[in-house]
C-alpha cells in the first residue's frame, strides 16, 4: 500500500462567516498542548500571531518523525492558519512589540515555564491594566500556583503520575503510555474550551479574565469512570488490555486471515452476537454465560470459545455478518490502512494545501464541523518569522524606519538583523 493520493481541498462556501472573525490571539506557545489550542482558534477565523524565538523557533520544528520543505511533520500538524513572527524576548524592544500586540489582543495563550512571563513583564497582572478585556490563558504541567508550579512536566510524566498510565496495557504487563500525546492534545482542546467560555463571559460581564489549564489535572480527569469507581469502592483499578472491565465480548479477535475489534458490550448485543452471527444459542442459555455477571466470571472460557469460532472463517465474512446484525465492529488497522480507508476518503479527512518551500503539504482536516461558520480554508504553518514585517505593519502600524531600528536592536534575532542590514 502507498500513501493516499491527496486531493486539493475544496474551498469553503463563498462569503460564509467565521466563528471567531475579528478576534486577535497572541500565541506564545510551543510544542503540543498550546499550539493544539491556538490552531483550533485559528481554524475558525481568529487571527493568531505565533511568536517564536528566532533562534530555532518552536521545539517541534526539530522533531524527526518526517519533514517536507524543511519543516517537520509535528510542527506542520499543530500550527496551521497562523501568522508567525520572530521576537527575541531577551531584548527590551522585542518585549515592547509583544506588549503592543497584547494591548490589542482578545486572547493571549502561553505555556512557558513558571515565572518566565513575569520576568518579561508579560504576565496577566502586568498586561491586564492596559487591556482589561483580555482573556489570558496559561498552560502548564502542574498549574501556576502552589508547591508544584515550578516543576517541569510533559505528557508522559503526567500520564504516569496521575494514574492514567496504570490503566493502559495488559494485566500481565507494565503500564503503557499512549502512542500519540493524548494528554497534551486533550489539554489543548480543554484550553480552547476555557478560552471560549471566557470570551462568552466577557460579552456578558464586560471584562476578560485569566484562565489556566494543567496537564496533570487533565490526565486525572481522563481516568474517567475508572477514577470515579475507585473513589466509590476503594478498589484500585487495573489494566484490561483491549477488553474494558475484562468483558470477553469486547476486544480484538482473530479471524482466519486478519484481526477485528468488536464492542459487544450489553445483553441485547450479546444475544444478537451468539444467535445471529455465531449461531451458538447455547452460549445464551448456558448458565455460565447467561448474564453479564456470569460472562465476566467466566470470561476466559467464553473468550476461548468465541475465539475458536472466529478463527474458523475469513475476516470479510465475519465483518459482513456482524454489520448485518448491527453489532459494533471495526477493522484493526495500521495508520497506513486507516489513512487509505474508505471512511477517511468519504469523510474528506485528508487534503493537500500550498506551502512556500514544499509546494504542497499534506493536511489533516479539523474534526470540528460548523454548518453556518465552517472552518477557514487551511493555510500551512508559517516559516520561522515569515510574517514579522507584515504583522508589525498591518496590526501595529509600524513604518519602515521603526522596523529597521527594531531589527538593528536585535528584536528579531541575529539572523533577521543581519538580513535587514544586507549581511550574507
Amino acid at each position: 500500500m502507498t500513501k493516499p493520493q491527496l486531493p486539493d481541498r475544496p474551498a469553503r462556501p463563498m462569503g460564509a462567516p467565521t466563528a471567531l472573525a475579528d478576534h486577535l490571539v497572541v500565541d506564545f506557545t510551543r510544542v503540543v498542548a498550546g499550539p493544539a489550542c491556538t490552531q483550533i482558534l485559528a481554524d475558525f477565523g481568529a487571527e493568531v500571531i505565533k511568536i517564536e524565538n528566532p533562534d530555532g523557533g518552536d521545539d517541534t520544528r526539530a522533531y524527526e518523525h518526517a519533514e517536507i520543505g524543511g519543516e517537520s511533520a509535528a510542527y506542520l500538524s499543530l500550527n496551521r492558519n497562523k501568522r508567525g513572527i520572530a521576537l527575541d524576548l531577551a531584548v527590551s524592544e522585542a518585549r515592547e512589540i509583544a506588549r503592543d500586540l497584547m494591548s490589542r489582543a482578545d486572547v493571549v495563550v502561553e505555556n512557558f515555564s513558571a515565572s518566565v512571563m513575569e520576568k518579561f513583564g508579560l504576565d496577566y497582572a502586568s498586561v491586564a491594566p492596559i487591556n482589561p478585556r483580555l482573556v489570558y490563558c496559561s498552560i502548564s504541567a502542574y498549574g501556576r500556583k502552589g508547591p508544584f508550579a515550578s516543576r517541569p512536566g510533559f505528557d508522559p510524566i503526567t500520564q504516569a503520575e496521575s494514574g492514567f498510565m496504570s490503566l493502559n496495557g495488559f494485566p500481565d504487563g507494565p503500564p503503557v503510555r499512549t502512542g500519540p500525546p493524548i494528554i497534551d492534545m486533550a489539554t489543548g482542546i480543554s484550553a480552547c474550551n476555557a478560552i471560549l467560555l471566557a470570551l462568552i463571559a466577557r460579552d456578558r460581564l464586560g471584562r476578560g479574565q485569566q484562565v489556566e489549564v494543567a496537564l496533570y489535572d487533565i490526565a486525572m480527569s481522563m481516568t474517567g469512570f475508572y477514577g470515579m469507581a475507585y473513589l466509590i469502592s476503594g478498589a484500585n483499578p487495573g489494566r484490561f488490555g483491549n477488553s474494558p472491565n475484562g468483558s470477553p465480548t469486547v476486544g480484538v479477535y482473530e479471524a482466519a486471515d486478519g484481526p477485528l475489534y468488536m464492542a459487544c458490550a450489553n445483553d441485547r448485543l450479546y444475544r444478537r452476537l451468539v444467535t445471529e452471527v455465531l449461531e451458538r444459542p447455547d452460549l445464551l442459555t448456558n448458565p455460565e454465560f447467561a448474564t453479564r455477571k456470569a460472562r465476566s466470571a467466566n470470561k476466559e472460557k467464553l473468550r476461548s470459545v468465541i475465539s475458536g469460532i472466529f478463527a474458523a472463517d475469513r475476516l470479510e465474512n465475519w465483518m459482513a455478518k456482524l454489520k448485518k446484525a448491527n453489532i459494533p465492529v471495526g477493522y484493526l488497522r495500521t495508520v497506513e490502512q486507516g489513512f487509505n480507508a474508505a471512511e477517511t476518503r468519504e469523510r474528506h479527512r485528508l487534503s493537500r494545501i500550498p506551502h512556500p518551500t514544499a509546494g504542497f503539504i499534506p493536511n489533516i482536516e479539523t474534526p470540528l464541523n460548523l454548518e453556518l461558520t465552517p472552518a477557514c480554508n487551511p493555510v500551512a504553518a508559517p516559516l520561522l518569522g515569515e510574517h514579522t514585517d507584515e504583522v508589525l505593519r498591518t496590526i501595529l502600524g509600524y513604518n519602515d524606519a521603526r522596523i529597521s531600528a527594531l531589527a538593528a536592536a536585535g528584536a528579531f534575532g541575529k539572523l533577521q538583523r543581519a538580513a535587514k542590514a544586507g549581511v550574507s
